[in-house]
């Protein structure tokens, strides 16, 4: 039987993140891809126009209709844009019993627009986290939530293991926006530190990357590898989709989802 993904997040119309980003991952992936949408967002390359929240019982509703009849071998959470859609998942989650949570705790977008309320951030933290089985923020995520300042991989470490206290089982902080010529990741599993070292594309500020690589990793999580695994496979995927990435508009390029397959 196919594995299946779940993605709990806001949906892109420009298909570079959000939804699309994710149901084009889990396919590539070969893995299958079911949705509930939190918000529809009006954006292109070049950014956000607006975002429409969508109502925390259809929220819910969704989670529901998939758990109850498909299933769920992995689910990510990505944009959870208030504190209302953020309790209303995390009761969800626990209610349909869903393993293996992949946190994507998404605050702001590429371009600057606030994709998450000031008040659902300590919510997220609360009554996301502890359920989760791994949280992947970038640098200036990984800032928000711990307010510290991050400009080395010592700092990144610290980070994690703050944002570890949360509850999760494993912490990811990525390291793409330290820019220092490569890219490092941090992984946490509460006792020991990996790092996951590859090439940084200076030229290439890609929007959905975020989105793409947590996908990955919720896609490997479904089809049975551990974590570290995951982790490794997913960073080949998104760099390979960031190398071939396309200018499909005036603004930043969007994620090669289907590079695999060229």
């Amino acid at each position: 039987m196919i594995k299946r993904a779940l993605t709990i997040a806001g949906a892109d119309s420009g298909g570079g993140a959000g939804i699309e980003a994710d149901i084009k991952t889990f396919t590539v992936l070969k893995v299958y891809g079911m949705t509930a949408i939190t918000a529809v967002t009006a954006q292109n390359t070049v950014g956000i126009m607006g975002v429409m929240e969508v109502s925390p019982e259809i929220v819910y509703l969704q989670i529901k209709a998939v758990c109850e009849d498909i299933g769920v071998d992995a689910v990510k959470t990505g944009m959870l844009p208030n504190s209302e859609i953020v309790l209303v998942v995390s009761e969800a989650l626990r209610e349909f019993n869903v393993k293996n949570i992949v946190v994507d705790p998404i605050i702001m977008s590429s371009s600057g627009y606030p994709l998450i309320k000031e008040d659902a951030i300590g919510m997220l933290i609360s009554e996301i986290f502890p359920i989760a089985l791994i949280v992947t923020p970038n640098i200036p995520e990984a800032e928000r939530l711990t307010g510290m300042t991050i400009r080395s991989i010592k700092d990144m470490e610290k980070a994690a293991k703050e944002i570890k206290e949360a509850g999760s089982r494993y912490v990811l902080i990525k390291g793409g926006h330290l820019g220092n010529g490569n890219v490092t990741d941090v992984l946490y599993d509460g006792k020991e530190f990996y790092y996951f070292k590859g090439r940084f594309f200076k030229d290439k500020n890609v929007h959905g990357t975020g989105c793409t690589l947590s996908a990955a990793i919720t896609a490997y999580i479904a089809l049975g590898y551990n974590i570290v695994e995951s982790v490794e496979k997913a960073r080949k995927y998104i760099e390979g989709a960031i190398e071939h990435s396309l200018q499909v508009g005036k603004g930043n390029p969007s994620p090669n989802h289907i590079w695999t397959l060229s």
